[in-house]
């Protein structure tokens, strides 16, 4: 699988995020670089958990309109003469 990257602008306000969750709840003072490296970090590590889950949820989604579609279509069915 191909690495999951992000273009700068997002990585930047992931990484300002970062910074102040962590200034926040641990007070943990880090600057934009190493959030950025810790944000890579985490990428690598358990963003493929959350990528595979965005795929399942779409494939659930598409296949509850793939249902509904089939519904739809068998509602336009004709009945023939008697």
């Amino acid at each position: 699988m191909s690495p999951i990257t992000l273009d700068a602008e997002i990585k930047d306000e992931v990484g300002k995020k970062i910074q102040a969750y962590l200034l926040r709840e641990l007070d943990i003072e880090i600057g934009n670089f190493d959030a950025q490296f810790f944000l890579d970090f985490l990428a690598e590590q358990v963003g493929y958990v959350y990528y595979n889950r965005g795929l399942s949820d779409s494939l659930s989604a598409v296949r509850g309109k793939m249902e509904e579609f089939s519904d739809l279509i068998y509602q336009l069915e004709k009945d023939g003469p008697d």
